[in-house]
């Protein structure tokens, strides 16, 4: 393929005054995500998931390989199957696999190895990040995966947010078994696990998660 320049097809350029209301509206709105771990099993459309991995697709990436696949997993023998698979790892990992420190620094955040989200909630979002490209049997390289993998989810768990649900990002480590049981080929990597719904009517959040650090510790201007 070549480099072929087309007009700017969108432009959503808006007024000084109008961008910084609709911006500030914005992050108002995005302080209220939160990470949930105590969902409801109420149903949620599955084009209401597809819609949010269409805005994850939207996500640039390095020369526009766009190197991510989401699998969506709704069905609760499978989910069953993930979330036994997930609790084996995470049994290893608490019980001292993941170090004193990197407990230690969970220990506020009050995660453990029961993970009832996996099968609560009614949908599940598996991330994989193609590492390389296979074509014809042939490889290609991939570039900045970890980087495009990471601005789509951020853009999906937006999404999620948008349409007026919850998630969670977990991350049993290792995660290799999602390959077999999702069905991905060997080039993809399974990054994270997103739990997707409604919040339970009794649902918490840690304490902590409330603290995010102010304009000043994360800005620098020059």
């Amino acid at each position: 393929m070549t480099y072929k320049p087309v007009p700017l097809p969108d432009r959503v350029q808006l007024s000084p005054d109008m961008s910084l209301a609709k911006l500030r509206d914005f992050r108002d709105y995005m302080r209220r995500r939160h990470s949930v771990r105590d969902f409801a099993d109420t149903p949620v459309s599955r084009e209401v998931i597809e819609t949010c991995i269409e805005v994850a697709g939207t996500a640039p990436s390095g020369a526009n390989q766009q190197p991510w696949h989401f699998v969506v997993i709704g069905d609760p023998a499978m989910k069953a199957r993930i979330r036994k698979a997930a609790e084996e790892e995470e049994q290893a990992f608490y019980a001292g696999g993941g170090g004193d420190e990197w407990l230690a620094a969970l220990e506020p955040v009050g995660t453990g190895p029961d993970k009832p989200h996996l099968t609560i909630a009614p949908w599940l979002i598996v991330v994989f990040a193609q590492r390389y490209g296979l074509s014809g049997g042939e490889k290609r390289k991939h570039y900045y995966v970890p980087e495009s993998v990471g601005i789509a989810c951020g853009m999906l768990i937006a999404a999620i947010h948008h349409a007026g649900l919850v998630t969670l990002t977990h991350t049993p480590n290792p995660m290799r078994f999602l390959n077999e049981l999702c069905g991905r080929p060997v080039n993809e990597k399974p990054v994270m696990i997103l739990p997707v719904g409604l919040p339970a009517d009794d649902a918490v959040v840690p304490e902590i998660a409330k603290r995010k650090k102010p304009l000043g510790e994360i800005l620098s201007v020059f």
